[in-house]
């Protein structure tokens, strides 16, 4: 028998001994099972059934892929995040590259609005989204799981509020206040939107125990805690620079942008399908979203959405 056989099989042996597992077994179980195929590994028949259109309108299936595509995406951004997060000994290295795979998704997320800028007419989708109502991408767990995980809730609170919250608040009392709550809440009344209601219903107690879980380990303070040495990184600054200005700028813009194309289409402004002030809930210059404050100096901080939309300065 080829040496290299030999030392595999004392390999396999070891790895199922550490497990209290039979190794003949395991072995009759490769002897028998079918070879990996692409469409068994992607799932290609369940993925690929997971769209059901509720209209008659064609582009309406290029919503609603599109859409899934996003979630998939972030689902990727979450598993980075997740790594650097749980990550016991950080280096600058490993950190930068993190966000930098990160940044690439959501480059890919904000030059991907062309698909829906132009890739639908505007009378398919005055009248198809109408059939969405209430429903709205306010509504997408995953996104604020991404905010959650990226920096300080002091960060995502409206900023109407932030001076009324420390870090004594309660995760609940935060979470009432989080800058997205002004597109589901009359802050006058206190009466929250059925839409609002529906997504608090599904996701608030997941995401308050996200809170609980990020406080101290994301990504800004993961940054924070680093050695001195390592947080003056010009790689390492760079990268989370252009990761806070690609997710709040960059692609915030473009969201917007395509919003204004079908949602001001008729010379007057539409309500979005949640019923929400979407001009001022989505402009980056209202709420000023910024993860990573420290690392931008004052006049960027105070000029931030106001600019160019790639118009930040790379440091060296």
């Amino acid at each position: 028998m080829d040496k290299n056989i030999e030392q595999k099989i004392k390999l396999l042996q070891d790895k199922y001994d550490a497990i209290d597992q039979d190794l003949e077994t395991h072995l009759d179980g490769l002897l028998y099972s079918k070879p990996m195929r692409y469409w068994d590994f992607i799932q290609t028949d369940a993925l690929l059934n997971l769209q059901v259109q509720r209209t008659v309108f064609p582009d309406e299936m290029i919503f609603l892929i599109y859409h899934q595509i996003n979630e998939l995406i972030f689902k990727m951004i979450l598993w980075e995040m997740q790594q650097i997060s749980h990550h016991e000994n950080l280096t600058a290295k490993f950190f930068s590259s993190r966000l930098g795979r990160i940044s690439r998704y959501f480059d890919m997320l904000s030059t991907s609005f062309d698909v829906m800028g132009e890739g639908m007419e505007v009378a398919q989708y005055m009248k198809f989204r109408d059939t969405l109502t209430p429903a709205s991408g306010f509504q997408s767990a995953q996104y604020r799981m991404i905010e959650i995980c990226a920096t300080d809730l002091i960060n995502l609170i409206d900023i109407r509020f932030r001076a009324t919250i420390d870090t004594n608040t309660p995760y609940e009392h935060a979470f009432d206040n989080m800058y997205w709550q002004a597109a589901g809440k009359n802050h006058k009344t206190g009466e929250k939107s059925y839409l609002l209601k529906q997504f608090e219903d599904k996701y608030k107690g997941e995401l308050v125990r996200l809170m609980k879980e990020y406080n101290e380990i994301n990504l800004y303070d993961k940054y924070k805690s680093l050695p001195k040495e390592v947080k003056e990184d010009i790689g390492l600054i760079n990268a989370m620079r252009h990761f806070d200005h690609t997710v709040n700028v960059n692609w915030v813009m473009h969201h917007y942008d395509a919003a204004c194309k079908y949602l001001l289409s008729e010379g007057e402004d539409t309500e979005a399908t949640g019923g929400s002030d979407w001009q001022k809930y989505m402009h980056p210059k209202y709420q000023k979203r910024i993860f990573f404050p420290e690392l931008w100096s004052k006049e960027e901080l105070d000029n931030w959405g106001l600019t160019n939309l790639t118009s930040y300065k790379i440091l060296s």
